[in-house]
């Protein structure tokens, strides 16, 4: 498998529900190309985003570390000075690099500051920036409006989407037949979902489907739920019509897009192993919310994810198995040839492209701190952590209540077994897990008060060592062995007393 010429393609696109695709069960909206890289690869049912925001899911997707270890934990806030992305440690292995898209991992606002970071070809960079300063004033507003688009008469060529594929089509003419890391990501079907005819109007009558927990009362959840839920929880959902003709038409229009770079794939680096996911997904008023945010419903959590690999990866093969996408990192460097570092938190799925029955995971994580660093809003500050087994799902809310869902006989998440004796050991036995990762990661938020829960009637007592153990940095690829604070001298051991 290791000697397959090194030839990656990532592509990804923003706040896409996996209900939404056709291989996933959804016959009413047009992916006719994702289907086809499902027909022709594997496809990964239960897999997960890292966290529900843009910015810290693509944090983790590019550096294989979570959020709270690789500096960017919420939308706003750049990658730390010491994290590496897979693009510059491809790129230091002779691999060339290019990333084309949305980027959202340089502090700067939505759109980017326009600045190739290290680890990428600068001739490809492309962010969202760099298309807007393409535009005149009155385009830019345009382009931010879908109806200003429509009464345009938008072209696909007017769209940044199109204008992304064009240069992955350019890079794979010039240098499919190099050892390469392409990475296109999308800022659709993202709003304000500006997409062309017959896109624009292809949904105008389409109504979603509702799901059952789209009438959850939240009375038996937590506190922050129903405040960010608000006057919805009052409505009659029966009333409610789920449409969105905008979203819903740049949906079908991303894959277009995405369609032209498979075709381009296709042609010039056909035994490229190619992988496809979105960021997160949307709640789309479902348990009373909308957009994402300081959950973990399978909404905005589960992710499509499918991979394509000639040789490799069974046609039409399906994983149950719950994986991560802090596991895309480790996976590329793995099927690059390369040693998967230390410092990475996640786990390769090598084995499961092989054979899709096998499992690299017992317990899957995800977090959320907050949405946004500059905007007020979106409910603060909102510390969670969660666990998922396949069946079970643990969700730590520091600042309000907690869950416990299974979902096995409860898909939809209505009945929340917190408190159910009869789920006791199950709850326990996740919530160790969840304080054994946030120790194992170096969590900063880390401490008692994560597991001093009122439930956990066994908790150990309150105290301001907590586990009393340090752990140091092993970065070694890039950095000097960091230095034990007891005696100055390279430490021995990376997790030990203090």
């Amino acid at each position: 498998m290791l000697n397959k010429p090194k030839k990656i393609v990532f592509i990804m696109t923003d706040t896409q529900r996996p209900d939404m695709l056709g291989c996933y069960g959804n016959k009413d909206l047009a992916t006719p190309h994702l289907d086809r890289l499902a027909a022709e690869g594997m496809r990964f049912d239960r897999a997960y985003t890292c966290t529900p925001v843009c910015g810290p899911a693509r944090s983790a997707l590019f550096t294989g570390q979570y959020p709270h270890s690789n500096g960017s934990w919420t939308n706003g806030m750049p990658l730390g000075t010491t994290t590496k992305t897979i693009g510059e440690r491809l790129q230091d292995q002779g691999l060339h690099t290019a990333y084309i898209g949305k980027w959202h991992l340089d502090g700067g606002d939505y759109f980017g500051m326009g600045r190739c970071p290290a680890g990428w070809d600068p001739e490809y960079w492309y962010d969202m920036r760099c298309f807007l300063e393409e535009l005149t004033e009155q385009e830019r507003r345009d382009s931010r409006s879908f109806h200003a688009m429509k009464a345009k008469g938008v072209t696909a060529a007017d769209t940044y989407a199109h204008r992304c594929s064009n240069r992955a089509i350019d890079f794979l003419s010039r240098h499919g037949h190099e050892d390469f890391l392409l990475v296109v990501s999308y800022d659709e079907p993202h709003g304000p979902c500006v997409c062309p005819e017959p896109y624009a109007s292809m949904y105008e009558h389409y109504e979603f489907p509702k799901s059952p927990n789209l009438w959850d009362t939240l009375e038996n959840k937590p506190e922050h739920q129903r405040i960010w839920a608000g006057d919805h929880l009052h409505v009659d959902k029966n009333d409610i019509k789920l449409r969105n003709p905008a979203y819903f038409g740049c949906h079908s229009f991303v894959d277009e897009e995405i369609g032209r770079v498979l075709e381009a794939v296709d042609r010039y680096a056909p035994d490229a192993l190619v992988i496809y996911t979105s960021d997160h997904g949307d709640m789309m008023m479902s348990h009373s919310l909308e957009g994402k945010g300081p959950v973990m419903y399978e909404e905005i959590t589960r992710v499509p994810f499918i991979v394509r690999w000639p040789g490799v990866v069974p046609a039409g093969s399906v994983c149950r198995e719950p994986v991560s996408h802090i596991d895309v990192a480790p996976t590329i460097l793995e099927a690059a040839g390369l040693p998967v570092p230390k410092l990475l938190e996640g786990s390769s799925l090598l084995p499961v492209l092989a054979d899709p029955r096998a499992k690299v995971h017992d317990v899957i994580f995800m977090e959320f701190e907050r949405f946004e660093i500059d905007h007020d809003g979106f409910g603060g500050y909102q510390p969670i952590r969660c666990a998922f087994d396949g069946r079970y799902k643990l969700v730590i809310n520091l600042l309000t209540s907690d869950e416990l869902y299974d979902l096995e006989a409860d898909p939809y998440e209505m009945d929340n077994l917190i408190d159910s004796p009869a789920h006791a050991e199950i709850r326990n036995r996740l919530h160790d897990a969840i304080l054994e990762w946030m120790n194992d990661t170096r969590d900063p938020f880390r401490g008692y008060y994560w597991e001093c829960r009122p439930w956990r009637t066994d908790a150990r007592p309150k105290t301001w060592d907590y586990t009393g153990m340090t752990r140091q940095r092993e970065h070694e690829e890039y950095e000097p062995r960091q230095l034990d604070y007891s005696t100055g001298l390279p430490m021995t051991e990376a997790v030990r007393k203090k």
